[in-house]
C-alpha cells in the first residue's frame, strides 16, 4: 500500500549475509524465554516487496512481536527494489538455509512460483501477506482487506476531496504487482456506481519508487491542467504526489488521497494537502501473518476454508475462500484523528 524511509539497523537488528544477493539483507533474531509454550518452534523469515519501505519495517516489527511470543526465531530479508527478479535471490538462499516458512509480499503473482515451488519441494511453508502470488505458491494470504474494499475506499476518498466531479488520475508501482491491480479493478467497479458519473479517471501511470512517483505525478499535471486529483495506491506514491502538488502551488486545486502511513502523511494532512487517506495496520498484518504460519507449521491449520486458528491479541480468526484471511477493513485517517496512531 510511499513514505519511503532508509531501513536502519536498528530497527530491524544486525546484517544477515546472504550469498549471491546483490541487495541489502537484514535479520532479526526474535527469541523469548517466556514464550507462550508449543510442542515446537520454527525459523520464519519475512520476504517485503523492499526492506526500505516504512510500511514493511512496521509489518516487520509486528512479526517480530508474534515470532517472540510463539518462541521463533525471526528474520527479514530482501531487496531495496520493488521487482520479482529482486526477490527471486533471496527465496533461493532462504531455501538453501532450511529455513521452516517464508513470509512474502510478492512483486508478482507468477514470477516467484518455480522459486516458491522449490522450497516447498524442501518442505518450507510459505504464507503471503499484503499482496499475494496465484495460489499455487502459498498456502494462506493474509489480506489487509478485500481488494474491492480497498479500492471502493479510496475512491470514496477522492470523490469526497474533489466534491464527486472532475478528471483524476491514479499512480501505482508497476502493472505487474498484484495487489494494486486488484485494488484498481476494485476502484473501476466502484466508479460505476450512479453517484459517481460526474467523476472521469483519465490514467493509470506508474512510478517504481518516490522519486518516480514524484516525476509522474507531476507529469499528470501538467498533461490535464484540469486534473482535478490523484490517488496514490502506495505509501511512496501518495507521499510524492503530495509533494509534486505542494512543489507547483497545486495544493488545494489537485486533491491528493490513497493508502499511506499516518507518520509519513501527518504533515500533508495537517496542511489540508490531504484531506484523507484510508489504511490499515500494518504491524498488525505482520503479526497475523507469523501466527497463521506458525499454525500451519504446526499442523493445527493447512490452509484450507474454514480452518481456524489463534492469533494472539488479534483473537480466533478464520481461514476464507482461496486460502485467504482478512485482517479488517481499511482505516479512514483525517485531521480529526491522524495524531492518535504511531506507525
Amino acid at each position: 500500500m510511499r513514505h519511503t524511509r532508509i531501513l536502519t539497523a536498528a530497527l530491524l537488528g544486525a546484517a544477515l549475509a546472504v550469498s549471491g544477493c546483490a541487495s541489502s539483507t537484514t535479520t532479526t533474531s526474535a527469541t523469548s524465554s517466556g514464550a507462550s509454550a508449543a510442542a515446537k518452534t520454527y525459523k520464519i523469515a519475512m520476504l517485503p516487496r523492499a526492506t526500505n519501505i516504512q510500511y514493511f519495517v512496521s509489518a516487520s516489527d509486528g512479526a517480530k512481536k508474534a515470532a517472540a511470543e510463539l518462541g521463533d526465531t525471526y528474520s527479514v530479508v530482501g531487496p531495496t527494489e520493488i521487482t520479482a527478479a529482486a526477490q527471486l535471490p533471496f527465496i533461493q538462499t532462504l531455501t538453501t538455509q532450511q529455513v521452516n516458512g517464508i513470509l512474502l509480499a510478492a512483486n508478482d503473482p507468477n514470477a516467484l512460483l518455480p522459486a516458491l515451488a522449490k522450497a516447498s519441494a524442501s518442505n518450507i511453508k510459505t504464507v503471503t501477506f499484503d499482496s499475494d502470488t496465484a495460489t499455487a505458491g502459498r498456502a494462506i494470504f493474509i489480506n489487509q482487506a478485500t481488494s474491492a474494499g480497498i479500492g471502493a475506499a479510496e475512491i470514496q476518498q477522492m470523490a469526497a476531496a474533489m466534491n464527486n466531479k472532475g478528471k483524476f488520475a491514479v499512480i501505482a508501482s508497476s502493472e505487474t504487482s498484484p495487489n494494486e491491480t486488484a485494488w484498481i479493478a476494485g476502484m473501476k467497479d466502484e466508479l460505476k456506481k450512479p453517484e459517481y458519473s460526474g467523476m472521469q479517471l483519465v490514467k493509470i501511470a506508474y512510478g517504481a519508487d518516490d522519486a518516480a512517483s514524484f516525476s509522474t505525478a507531476q507529469g499528470l499535471m501538467q498533461a490535464y491542467p484540469d486534473l482535478a486529483g490523484i490517488i496514490g495506491t502506495n505509501s511512496f506514491a501518495i507521499s510524492a504526489t503530495a509533494r509534486a502538488v505542494e512543489a507547483t502551488s497545486n495544493a488545494g486545486k489537485v486533491m491528493v488521497t490513497g493508502l499511506g502511513t499516518p507518520n509519513d502523511l501527518r504533515k500533508y494532512v495537517k496542511d489540508n494537502t490531504i484531506k484523507s487517506f484510508v489504511l490499515w495496520s500494518p504491524g498488525d498484518l505482520g503479526y497475523l501473518a507469523t501466527y497463521a504460519m506458525h499454525a500451519l507449521l504446526d499442523g493445527k491449520i493447512t490452509g484450507a476454508s474454514g480452518d481456524k486458528f489463534s492469533a494472539g491479541t488479534l483473537g480466533e480468526r478464520t481461514i476464507g475462500d482461496n486460502g485467504e484471511v482478512i485482517l479488517n477493513p481499511p482505516t479512514v485517517f483525517t485531521a480529526t484523528n491522524i495524531d492518535q496512531f504511531n506507525f
